[in-house]
C-alpha cells in the first residue's frame, strides 16, 4: 500500500522528534538507527525512505529541533526559561545547542553545517529582540549572551551540587540582565 506525501510527511516529522529527543538524552553514538525507528512506531526499514544514512538523520534533526521549537519575543522571558530548573532537568526536551554542542566536534561535516545554521538563526533572533540601537552592539550582546547561557547549562548539567547548579543559573540570568538592560538615567 503507497503512503500518501501528507502521511509521508507525518512520519518523516516523528522520526525527527524521536531522533532529536533521543540524541538530547543520551547523545548521538548511544542512540542507533533501530532505536529511533522503534521510538517513532515504525521498522528500521523505512529509515532509508526518509534518510540517506545516520549523519543525514542526525543533521536533519538538529534543524528539525530548533525549528519545532516556539520563538520567543520577550528577551527577560526568553532568559528566565532558558535559565531555568526544569529546562536543566529535561535535556531530551529543550535547547539542542546546549544538549549537543559537546558532541559536535566528533559529527559528518553535514551535521556540523546544520548546528552553524541552527546557531546563526538563534544569534539573528537574538540579536533582533536585544534592546539598543546600533546593531554591532546588539549582535555582541546577543553572541555573549547566548554563549552564556549555553554555558550556563550545560555546566550546570554537569555536576551533582544542586545548590551550585541552581547558582550557576540564577547568576548568568543576573549578569546577562546586568549586561543586556541599558542603563536609566545616568
Amino acid at each position: 500500500m503507497k503512503v500518501s506525501q501528507e502521511q509521508k510527511a507525518e512520519n518523516r516529522s516523528r522520526i525527527l522528534t524521536e531522533a532529536g529527543r533521543l540524541f538530547r538524552e543520551k547523545g548521538f553514538d548511544a542512540v542507533s538507527v533501530a532505536e529511533v525507528m522503534k521510538a517513532a512506531g515504525m521498522t528500521h526499514g523505512g529509515f532509508y525512505g526518509h534518510f540517506q544514512s545516520k549523519d543525514d538523520l542526525v543533521a536533519q534533526t538538529i534543524a528539525h529541533a530548533v525549528g519545532s521549537q516556539s520563538v520567543i519575543d520577550d528577551l527577560g522571558v526568553w532568559i528566565d526559561t532558558y535559565l531555568s530548573e526544569p529546562h536543566r532537568a529535561h535535556p531530551e526536551l529543550g535547547c539542542p545547542m546546549a544538549a549537543l554542542a559537546g558532541f559536535m566536534r566528533q559529527q559528518a561535516p553535514e551535521a556540523r553545517a546544520s548546528m552553524a545554521k541552527v546557531l546563526a538563526s538563534q544569534i539573528t533572533t537574538l540579536t533582533d529582540i536585544m534592546p539598543g540601537e546600533d546593531l554591532s552592539k546588539r549582535r555582541r550582546s546577543a553572541i555573549g549572551s547566548w554563549a552564556a547561557m549555553v554555558g550556563a547549562l550545560i555546566l550546570s548539567r554537569s555536576i551533582d551540587d544542586p545548590a551550585l547548579s541552581a547558582e550557576l543559573l540564577s547568576e548568568t540570568q543576573a549578569w546577562i540582565g546586568e549586561k543586556t538592560i541599558p542603563v536609566q538615567g545616568g
